[in-house]
Order: structure tokens, then C-alpha cells, then sequence
């Protein structure tokens, strides 16, 4: 098994890189459901320790968001599209929640963790499979129901690595917000859900034994910087891609395989 960061390793990140900006850019999904499952795969090979395996994956993934999640948020914002007071009041709430998950994830198992994060995958299969989307049933609560919803998303996205798209965009769905200004808002709340959560998880494994060398407690800088220099260059060419390609027919491409990924991660010993 690879232990060292060796040519066949830096390939296999930079084409994880890849995969997550062009699919993400395409089909409109945040990296991490790419990057996580990927990662904790990659990682197993690599022979780092199975009792860290989804702590190393979730936190290196979060760090990957940082940066790509500023670049989304300004391209939103140049059209106007992000409801800023919504960010402002969702954020603190998000920080809070990013630390509690920090502090559960932590505490969990990496078996565990590959549990909750399969189940998760085959949710959004489902999700991208089906078309589903919720209808909107209620109105956008006032700054105290933003802030306990934060603290879910924060809490959440910590867990599983991931900018939260997935779970902010149908909230702010269901309460009534036009589409185009979901995804906006989601993608803002994705730098403080990014930054809480990976400071956070670096915090909770900071002296723990089995983390490897070239990482940060549980984040692991090669992946992260080699990932986002391929999301970054590569996510604006798969939303170029999404008015060329049959992208209802690659969501349901994309949703079998998220599905399969997401039923490996359960049945793994």
C-alpha cells in the first residue's frame, strides 16, 4: 500500500479535483459528496490509520470548500443574487453548529461516520434521481428560526464534509426562496460552514496519535491543496459543459453511481 505522496497518488487527487469541479459545476452539487467517499477510499490504499479514515477525509474536504466556496459566492454576487441579510443571520448559527459537529464527529467512530455519510449518498441519489424538490410550505423565519436553522446546517456539514448545499438550498426551498437566490445563499454559507468546520476539526484532533505525516491534525494539506487547485480551474468549465450535454441524463448517471458509492460505504468492514 502507498504511504508516501508518490506520482500515482498526486494523479489520483488531481483527477478527484477534477471530477468535483466539472460534476459540480455541471450538475450544480457541492464537492464534498464527491471528494469525502473518494478520499476516505484514496486513504484506506494509502495505508493512513482505519480508526481516522472519514475524520482525515470530512476535514480535508471541508478545507477544499474554503476556497472554492469564495469563488462560487463572488460569481453570484457579480449578479446580484445573494440575499446577504439571510447569510448574515444564518452565519452565527452556522458557527455554533459547525463546532458541535466537530465535537460528534470526533467522537464517532470512522466506521460510523462511513454509515452516516452512505446513508447521506444514497439520500441524495434518491434526490437527484427522482427530481425531487420540496414545494414551498412556509415563509423565511425571523432572525432566531435562522439562527437554529444554522446551527443544523453548520452541525450537519461538519459531519460530512461537505459546503452544505445539499441541505441549505431545499430549506430555503421550502421556505419560499426563488431558486436562483437558494443556490446564492448557499454558496455564501458555504465559506463560514468551510472555515468553522475545518477549524474546528482541527481542533478536535489535534493530539490525536494516529494522524499522518504532511497533515494538520486531522487535515491532510496535500490532498486539499492539490483537490482545490483542480476544482477551482475546472468547476467553471463543467457549468460551460451544463448547456452542451444532456445534464438531465447525467444527474441520473450521477445519482446510480452516488447510490452504489453510498451502499459501498455501508457494507465496508
Amino acid at each position: 500500500m502507498f504511504t508516501e505522496i508518490t506520482l500515482q497518488i498526486i494523479a489520483i487527487y488531481a483527477l478527484t479535483g477534477v471530477l468535483a469541479g466539472v460534476l459540480g459545476g455541471m450538475l450544480g452539487l457541492g464537492g464534498g459528496i464527491i471528494i469525502v467517499p473518494v478520499l476516505h477510499f484514496v486513504f484506506m490504499q494509502q495505508g493512513f490509520s482505519p480508526l481516522i479514515l472519514m475524520h482525515l477525509a470530512v476535514t480535508t474536504s471541508l478545507a477544499t470548500i474554503i476556497v472554492t466556496s469564495l469563488s462560487a459566492t463572488y460569481a453570484h454576487h457579480q449578479k446580484e443574487a445573494v440575499l446577504w441579510p439571510v447569510v448574515n443571520r444564518l452565519a452565527p448559527g452556522i458557527l455554533v453548529g459547525a463546532g458541535l459537529g466537530a465535537v460528534l464527529a470526533d467522537s464517532l467512530s470512522s466506521h460510523t461516520l462511513s454509515i452516516v455519510f452512505g446513508v447521506f449518498e444514497i439520500l441524495i441519489a434518491i434526490q437527484i434521481g427522482l427530481e425531487l424538490k420540496p414545494k414551498a410550505k412556509a415563509k423565511l423565519p425571523e432572525s432566531t428560526g435562522l439562527l437554529g436553522s444554522g446551527v443544523g446546517i453548520g452541525l450537519l456539514s461538519t459531519l460530512l464534509g461537505i459546503g452544505g448545499g445539499s441541505i441549505t438550498v431545499p430549506f430555503l426551498l421550502w421556505c419560499n426562496v426563488n431558486i436562483r437566490n437558494a443556490v446564492a445563499v448557499s454558496s455564501a454559507s458555504g465559506f463560514p460552514i468551510a472555515v468553522a468546520g475545518t477549524t474546528a476539526m482541527v481542533i478536535a484532533g489535534w493530539d490525536n496519535p494516529d494522524v499522518p505525516a504532511h497533515s494538520l491534525s486531522y487535515l491532510y494539506w496535500p490532498a486539499a491543496l492539490i483537490i482545490i487547485a483542480m476544482t477551482v480551474f475546472f468547476a467553471p468549465i463543467g457549468a460551460r459543459l451544463a448547456h452542451y450535454l444532456p445534464v438531465l441524463t447525467l444527474r441520473r448517471i450521477f445519482a446510480i453511481v452516488l447510490a452504489i458509492v453510498g451502499i459501498r460505504m455501508l457494507v465496508q468492514m
